[in-house]
């Protein structure tokens, strides 16, 4: 089982920069794939990015291909989202979610959103 959990989140205005952070904890951390969603009230959720168990293949929407960065620590047990020039409509609650294993990171990158575990959620508030 593995565990996550988000930090980082605050409120800035348009423009600037916030570095969520999701520390993933259990068996097997070096398996896990990551995906990073967000969710604004009355709008569906939304991928913001995906990396990979070997942090060697990423993806990005085109809404934030450019601004966003998900990178994993050396150890990989922390994930991060670094995003920049932030615009009110990245407003929203972000999560982190975790797959282990190959079956279900290669769902993942075949297009499934049925990660195993999510985190909590961190706002983010970017004001005009």
């Amino acid at each position: 089982q593995v565990q996550v959990e988000e930090s980082g989140g605050g409120s800035v205005q348009t423009g600037g920069s916030l570095k969520l952070s999701c520390a993933a904890s259990g068996d097997s951390i070096k398996y896990v794939c990551m995906g990073w969603f967000r969710q604004a009230p009355g709008k569906a959720r939304e991928e913001v990015a995906r990396i990979s168990s070997g942090g060697a293949r990423t993806y990005y929407p085109d809404s934030v291909k450019g601004r966003f960065t998900v990178s994993r620590d050396i150890n990989r047990a922390t994930f991060y989202l670094q995003m920049e020039d932030l615009k009110p409509e990245d407003t929203g609650t972000y999560y982190c979610a975790a797959a282990r294993g190959s079956i279900s990171c290669g769902n993942i990158w075949a297009g499934s959103s049925d990660y195993d575990t999510w985190g909590q959620g961190t706002q983010v508030t970017v004001s005009a």
